[in-house]
């Protein structure tokens, strides 16, 4: 599709051929709009184009923003992600609001989690972050302590979607798209969350499950 009307029509159509390119099914790969720090006003556009899954960085901006777009759209229509970390007190409101998490990065958000989950009688699913690069300021889980973890997750019976990563910045992102690919076959995952708007297709050549897109459909983002 040359000269794609829209944003997300141009996105969409660079998965359609990257997943041609590297033999997987498009319908195996979930475009998430990352809608964090853009106001709703921003979002619905999207929405009325047929995008159906959200990603937000902070529970309680999206606490302040969703209810209203989401009462716009039919029942279970939207699909939210939590993308950003999650402090353990946040977890109750976390599990009430979000359909899938990506930032399950350590014991005591297993057992926040896992009491939260059991409370609402709702089970979310969670991806394992990994930090993939060994970044001290980089949230998530070290490599070394990741079977510890996926183990304590299946013992809370947290439902387990996958791994999700952020590559270092201004690197070749490829070898560490490679290597989570890998950790997640190893450890008996299907989801591999990882790739942004500047390496997305990388990161589905090399097994991607869930992109996150953020700058590439909205602009840049705010504060």
């Amino acid at each position: 599709m040359e000269n794609a009307a829209t944003p997300l029509a141009d996105i969409r159509d660079r998965i359609a051929r990257t997943a041609q390119i590297a033999g997987r099914k498009v319908q195996d790969i979930t475009l998430i709009a990352i809608s964090k720090t853009h106001p709703a006003a921003a979002i619905a556009p999207l929405i009325a184009q047929g995008q159906r899954v959200f990603g937000e960085n902070r529970v309680q901006e999206a606490q302040e923003k969703w209810p209203a777009l989401l009462a716009r759209a039919e029942h279970g229509e939207i699909a939210l992600h939590l993308v950003g970390q999650l402090q353990s007190n946040k977890a109750d409101d976390a599990v009430a609001l979000f359909d899938c998490i990506h930032s399950l990065d350590r014991p005591s958000l297993v057992t926040a989690l896992a009491r939260a989950m059991d409370k609402a009688g709702r089970q979310v699913p969670c991806f394992v972050q990994v930090n993939i690069g060994a970044e001290e300021q980089k949230g998530g889980c070290a490599i070394a302590d990741l079977p510890a973890l996926l183990a304590a997750a299946r013992a809370a019976d947290i439902p387990l979607a996958g791994l999700m990563c952020v590559p270092p910045a201004a690197i070749e992102p490829a070898p560490f798209f490679a290597f989570l690919d890998k950790l997640a076959a190893d450890n008996g995952l299907a989801g591999r969350s990882m790739g942004m708007s500047g390496d997305f297709e990388t990161a589905i050549m090399l097994g991607a499950t869930h992109v996150r897109v953020g700058s590439a459909l909205f602009g840049a983002r705010g504060a």
